[in-house]
């Protein structure tokens, strides 16, 4: 669970407290988030979430709810994701382990929030925050986390943005398996994400006559 420090397993102990020495593997000030470049891949998942009343976000509704499984990285599907680990309940400047499977391997990838978002732009309530990836991670890129509603119309959403190219990986075995399974295995975390996202955020909805996503 994001947010846990990994207690229970001193391997994954150490070597959180080892990502706070670890640089960001890419130059973050010369990649345009939104137009990083042609050498960059870019995704753009959005999904609609379970609508609320127009105004203000419902205390307890999907809204809430689905800012809640982005803060603690619930939206992750566990046969993708397997634990992940923040070195602080502050988001700002956590360092984050993931610690994945890829085809029978077990990978610990590290990373560090970037940014948290808590605003209200073009009349929508929006909250989330990223993540940049480490030295030592199999990708470059940022990964976005995004729940937005808009205002005046009630519509919540989930938004995953990233721009993500592989990084160099010694070991060669690895790389071809990146290169052979690298992409299929990031479409299926964020479209699991998505789905994940809908389930999750569906049974807030259902006691105010809150409407499903069409």
């Amino acid at each position: 669970m994001a947010g846990s420090r990994c207690a229970d397993d001193p391997r994954l102990s150490r070597e959180l407290e080892r990502l706070r020495t670890l640089p960001v593997n890419f130059d973050v000030h010369a990649v345009d988030p939104e137009r990083p470049g042609p050498e960059w891949t870019v995704d753009d998942f959005r999904q609609p979430l379970p609508a609320e009343p127009p105004g203000p976000p419902l205390s307890g509704g999907p809204w809430e709810r689905a800012c809640a499984l982005v803060l603690d990285y619930k939206f992750a599907d566990p046969t993708v994701v397997r634990r992940s680990c923040r070195s602080s309940d502050s988001l700002a400047d956590s360092e984050l382990l993931l610690e994945t499977n890829f085809y029978g391997l077990t990978f610990t990838l590290p990373c560090r929030v970037g940014s948290v978002t808590d605003t209200t732009r073009d009349g929508a309530r929006v909250w989330g925050w990223n993540y940049r990836t480490l030295q030592g991670h199999l990708e470059q890129g940022q990964m976005d986390f995004l729940v937005s509603k808009d205002v005046a119309g009630g519509e919540v959403e989930f938004r995953v943005h990233a721009f993500s190219r592989a990084a160099p990986i010694p070991n060669p075995v690895v790389r071809l398996g990146f290169q052979l399974f690298g992409r299929s295995t990031q479409l299926r975390f964020i479209r699991s994400a998505c789905r994940r996202m809908v389930d999750l955020t569906e049974p807030v909805a259902r006691p105010a006559g809150r409407s499903r996503p069409r």
